[in-house]
């Protein structure tokens, strides 16, 4: 999520029922009255980085870091609407949709949908606070997209299915919003399992459960780096990828995604592949190999090679995807050099952002500690560090 300047600071982390309460006094302060509270996590993804555009595989979590909705009704069928995060109001009509390309397209988007999808949307009242770093890799946007989505149903007494939730929320973000995402961020963020990372089929939608090994943690660096261009850069990987697809349907008659090219099959029909379309087109291919490999290295328990995996990855998003930056790079070869390391990537689209770290618990303190004044002493910015719990999908607070 790219919603606007950078500057925007993040407000700091309470324990779920602080910052519940603290959601619901913004609310009383902004439009007066009582509030219903839903909340909806971000994600990291250890390994299976732009596949899911690619109908291929990943292995997400949802983290600890929730996007807050609070929402009454309101008058008509206007929408008004307040972030906390850029201190800033929209109010918007969804008879007269109209992009404002801001923060608030999130929410206007997925109410549209909504729309669309046979929800009629009264007038509503909405506060959002978000905890997940904006522009980060974490996935702000689909945090807000499912909880804003939840928001809304509520104040219809609406049910909606969790798999059509996320299939909405990806559609308002694709067709509104105009980013090409894929569905693995709107799919773990509603499919949360505590302690569990997710293995998903980005095809077929099926997905397997993973225990995350009791003592491993799983820590996010952020660079504090958001790229601009980033969502350009994102669309243009997209349009390379389909164009390898085209190109290659030709030879390969049947194949519909990169999902169904095999690393036989692009190397003997590499010649027929501008330079640029071929490394995206290997990274994909490859990435979906590694992430089957991850699959199976976590449930033997080999957690060096999964690690292994994790290395194979970054150096693959760094070389042929080219979506990582030097910022991104030093953090991940400084978390290498750490003792009790697994494994370190970048994670998200890339251009800035975090990395997803791998660590032994027992070698947390040493590698939060080594990390922080090692990338401040080099870039002169002090990262933001911290162990993330995987966490439950989306849903209401009491």
């Amino acid at each position: 999520m790219n919603p606007g300047p950078s500057s925007v600071a993040e407000p700091a982390q309470l324990p779920a029922a602080g910052r519940a309460a603290q959601v619901r006094e913004l609310f009383r302060n902004q439009y007066g009255g009582d509030c219903r509270l839903f909340r909806a996590p971000g994600r990291i993804n250890l390994i299976g980085e732009h596949t899911d555009y690619n109908e291929g595989f990943v292995m997400p979590a949802a983290v600890d870091l929730d996007c807050w909705v609070a929402v009454a009704p309101g008058a008509d069928r206007a929408v008004a609407v307040y972030s906390s995060n850029f201190k800033d109001s929209r109010t918007f009509h969804l008879d007269q949709p109209k992009a404002l390309r801001d923060w608030s397209d999130y929410v206007q988007g997925v109410g549209l949908m909504l729309e669309q999808s046979g929800y009629r949307i009264p007038g509503a009242k909405m506060l959002i606070a978000s905890d997940v770093p904006m522009g980060s890799g974490l996935s702000s946007s689909a945090a807000v997209e499912v909880a804003v989505a939840l928001a809304l149903l509520d104040l219809q007494r609406r049910f909606c299915d969790r798999l059509q939730l996320a299939q909405l929320c990806r559609q308002a973000e694709n067709e509104f919003v105009g980013a090409r995402c894929g569905i693995m961020d709107q799919f773990i963020c509603c499919h949360g399992k505590p302690g569990h990372l997710t293995r998903l089929d980005c095809r077929s939608l099926q997905h397997t459960y993973f225990p995350l090994p009791d003592h491993v943690r799983l820590v996010i660096c952020n660079t504090m780096v958001k790229h601009a261009n980033a969502s350009g850069e994102y669309n243009a990987r997209r349009s390379q990828c389909e164009a390898g697809v085209q190109i290659l349907s030709g030879p390969l008659p049947g194949i519909s995604a990169l999902r169904d090219v095999s690393l036989e099959n692009l190397e003997r029909l590499r010649a027929v592949l501008p330079p640029v379309v071929y490394k995206r087109c290997l990274h994909v291919i490859s990435e979906n190999q590694r992430v089957q490999l991850a699959a199976a290295a976590l449930q033997e328990g080999n957690l060096q090679r999964f690690g292994q995996m994790m290395a194979a990855s970054h150096r693959s998003l760094r070389d042929d995807y080219e979506v990582s930056s030097p910022e991104l790079d030093l953090m991940v070869d400084l978390a290498n050099r750490v003792e009790g390391v697994y494994g370190a990537r970048m994670t998200g689209g890339g251009f800035g952002g975090c990395t997803v770290n791998l660590v032994a618990a027992g070698a947390v303190p040493e590698f939060t500690a080594k990390i922080a004044a090692a990338y401040q002493a080099r870039i002169g910015v002090v990262p933001d560090v911290r162990v993330c719990i995987a966490s439950e999908g989306a849903g209401p607070y009491p």
